[in-house]
């Protein structure tokens, strides 16, 4: 081992340089942090965080059990790690795990907080999830779908056979309606198993595409403003053209369906960090908090004349092509869906 001689060593640059977010508090107020934590909430000057509250980066629901850990901190203990969200500089909320530790200093009784940047690994573990509950409903959707579409195709088949004998008013509605069945639970199928060997990958201008779906609705937007905020349009994604752009369509669609009278569909697309960011977003009526968590459920629909394919198709969709989904909605004030994809560089 290297000898230093009677130099010091200064074992601060160890926390300065830390490759883990380090802060101290005086009581709940920040008087110390390294480099990592102006790097992890996007801040440049230390007057936006010394001497500013902890809590003030801690989204509000986290607060009454911040308190709780301090106090233990305070009694001279050593929290467990704790996963939870903050705010960056930007608005933007973060996943992070955070413990916390008793720091003496001279004749006071500190803190230190160190926090962990875990939003991309919290990303996977939604997106395995997601593929995995998606692939799980698929697997039993499909079994159902292609036990009952056989027997009801074998029901047509004899049914027009009968129609030659015996003629009713009645047999063509039967017929509609049987297609009908038969139509819904292809659809299903379809979107259950998407078919993603006959369509090749390609690169994709969502800007252009959006601005064409856009142009689909023009004759029913007569009482709807749409406002597009399409930033960094020469970027572009890689993957299959037809179903990402249905899977675009059936969101724009939904929007629109979902406004009573005049409203408001912002359409925006930005990049950031190696992603393309979609949002859509309308005034329209809402999606009550309970029912937000089952979106994209196959027959779930908060239409009354819904199937839930057209939401179920756009899940499975943007997680096929390695994307992320979020929706947040408000009754009487509407619902806005954040897509990320990841960007051809």
């Amino acid at each position: 081992m290297k000898s230093f001689g009677n130099s010091e060593l200064d074992f601060s640059q160890l926390v300065k340089y830390s490759l883990d977010t380090i802060f101290v508090l005086q009581d709940e107020v920040v008087i110390y942090v390294n480099q990592a934590a102006f790097d992890l909430l996007g801040l440049k000057y230390p007057d936006q965080i010394i001497g500013v509250s902890f809590q003030s980066f801690l989204p509000p629901t986290f607060h009454s059990a911040f308190i709780e850990r301090l106090e233990r901190v305070w009694q001279g203990e050593v929290t467990e790690i704790m996963e939870q969200k903050m705010f960056k500089a930007d608005g933007e909320t973060i996943d992070v795990e955070i413990m916390a530790a008793p720091y003496k200093l001279e004749d006071h009784n500190l803190a230190q907080i160190r926090v962990r940047d875990i939003t991309k690994r919290k990303n996977t573990e939604n997106r395995l999830y997601n593929l995995e509950k998606l692939s799980s409903i698929g697997q039993m959707a499909a079994g159902i779908a292609h036990e009952v579409r056989n027997p009801l195709t074998t029901v047509k088949g004899f049914f027009q056979l009968l129609q030659k004998e015996i003629n009713h008013s009645y047999f063509p509605i039967i017929v509609e309606e049987l297609d009908n069945a038969i139509k819904t639970l292809n659809n299903l199928l379809q979107v259950s198993k998407p078919d993603f060997d006959n369509e090749s990958n390609s690169s994709i201008n969502l800007c252009s595409e959006l601005d064409s779906l856009i142009f689909l609705f023009q004759e029913k937007l007569y009482n709807v403003t749409v406002t597009k905020d399409f930033q960094n349009s020469e970027r572009e994604i890689v993957g299959k053209k037809n179903l990402l752009l249905k899977a675009f369509f059936n969101l724009i669609k939904n929007a629109v369906e979902a406004i009573e009278g005049k409203g408001e569909i912002i359409v925006a697309h930005f990049y950031k960090r190696g992603r393309i960011h979609i949002k859509i977003q309308d005034t329209g009526i809402g999606i009550p908090k309970e029912q937000l968590r089952i979106l994209g459920t196959p027959f779930f629909s908060t239409k009354a004349d819904g199937t839930g394919m057209g939401l179920t198709q756009v899940f499975t969709t943007i997680h096929e092509h390695g994307g992320h989904i979020y929706v947040e909605s408000e009754l009487g004030k509407g619902t806005v869906f954040y897509i990320e994809l990841p960007c051809n560089i």
